[in-house]
């Protein structure tokens, strides 16, 4: 089984709503793992306009997403653009209206608020219209519940719900996720991902790290 090719922008025949990231974003600041992919009616083509808010490529930051994660509808990624410095009395940037209202702003309060890359693991479910806030971290397997506003890190192989997102179940026991993550099937060759996907969909443990 040769699988579809990561880089078909629309591998489901008669489903245009189903894209493949990697071909379809091209930011310099974006960085899309082969077969993850957005589900979204009016198409995945704007996943970056719509999914991704306020990341502008002079402040630094990415968003890395790794390789066979599932995104729903609506899920957002708020990147350090929306970011206001608190260090004040007042969190109003009027520093980018200009006028003079720029003078004296002091650029460190605003690069104290940045909280670095926003990175998802590999094999992540992220549910419709989540939140990702800035910085955050997702683990590789974690599945983040629908309309939750992650915070935080999510382990891996957590399930996270609710607003702030909390940790609601861990989906296997610690040794069976540390096996798993020391399997990282994710990073096989295509073909043998292909020839394996019984092990894989399975709960067979034993059967995946035969097949490593």
């Amino acid at each position: 089984m040769t699988g579809p090719n990561p880089d078909t922008k629309h591998p489901i025949p008669m489903h245009p709503r189903v894209g493949f990231l990697k071909p379809l974003v091209t930011a310099e600041n974006i960085e899309i793992g082969d077969f993850t992919y957005y589900d979204d009616p009016d198409g995945p083509e704007k996943f970056a306009e719509k999914c991704v808010l306020h990341h502008y490529p002079f402040i630094g930051d990415r968003l890395v997403i790794g390789k066979f994660c599932a995104i729903a509808e609506g899920a957002r990624f708020i990147m350090n653009g929306a970011n206001h410095a608190m260090s004040g009395f007042s969190t109003y940037p009027f520093n980018i209206f200009g006028h003079g209202w720029e003078e004296g702003f002091d650029v460190a309060t605003w690069q104290k608020e940045n909280r670095g890359d926003t990175v998802v693991g590999n094999d992540v479910w992220i549910g419709m219209e989540a939140v990702i806030m800035p910085g955050v971290g997702i683990g590789d397997g974690a599945i983040v519940a629908a309309k939750s506003v992650v915070t935080h890190d999510v382990p891996p192989y957590a399930i996270v719900a609710g607003n702030p997102a909390r940790i609601v179940k861990i989906r296997f026991a610690p040794d069976v996720v540390a096996r798993l993550l020391d399997i990282a099937w994710w990073d096989w060759p295509h073909d043998k991902i292909g020839r394996n996907l019984d092990a894989i969909r399975s709960a067979d443990l034993s059967a995946l790290e035969a097949a490593k």
